[in-house]
């Protein structure tokens, strides 16, 4: 497995996160199975990581003001929109996963027919669903975004993960 991390301004309309960046891992699961989604449900929750779902993507900008999100691509793949519209498009594909910190911005720009993401959140995380064209208390939901807890664990990597690394000093 082999990781990254991005940081991303304020996008205005998707306040992206000040402290900490997106984690991108490549590989992350290397299942020789067929049912990458549950061995990513169940990694995830190895790590203190739940609230599992199965599905896709949205295919609109949005973000979380009161959870950090981990998802996971079980089959297929997705060219996603990170940061809002001055931020990056990336390819993710199977076995990829990506650690998105509260209130940075997220859109599926096109996928794989047999796209299937796994998205889990920190225990005792709830999320909530904030679209780039809310009309919202911006100072509100950047204060919400600033007060979410670190988790105690990287999703993927557990106590020793880049989650741990980088985001250590959030």
């Amino acid at each position: 497995m082999k990781s990254s991390v991005h940081p991303f301004a304020d996008a205005g309309d998707i306040p992206n996160n000040p402290a900490l960046p997106l984690v991108l891992y490549r590989n992350a699961l290397v299942e020789d199975g067929t049912d990458r989604a549950s061995a990513f449900e169940r990694l995830f929750a190895s790590h203190g990581w739940g609230g599992t779902w199965r599905n896709g993507m949205y295919p609109f900008h949005h973000y979380h003001s009161t959870a950090h999100e981990v998802l996971g691509i079980a089959s297929g793949s997705v060219t996603v929109q990170l940061g809002g519209e001055p931020g990056m498009a990336i390819e993710l594909d199977t076995g990829d996963a990506v650690l998105i910190p509260a209130g940075v911005g997220h859109k599926r720009l096109k996928s794989s027919p047999d796209l299937i993401v796994v998205g889990a959140y920190p225990h005792g995380q709830r999320w909530d669903l904030i679209r780039a064209d809310d009309v919202v208390d911006g100072a509100a939901v950047r204060a919400r975004i600033r007060s979410v807890d670190i988790p105690t664990e990287d999703p993927i990597s557990g106590s020793k993960g880049p989650l741990r690394t980088h985001w250590a000093a959030g």
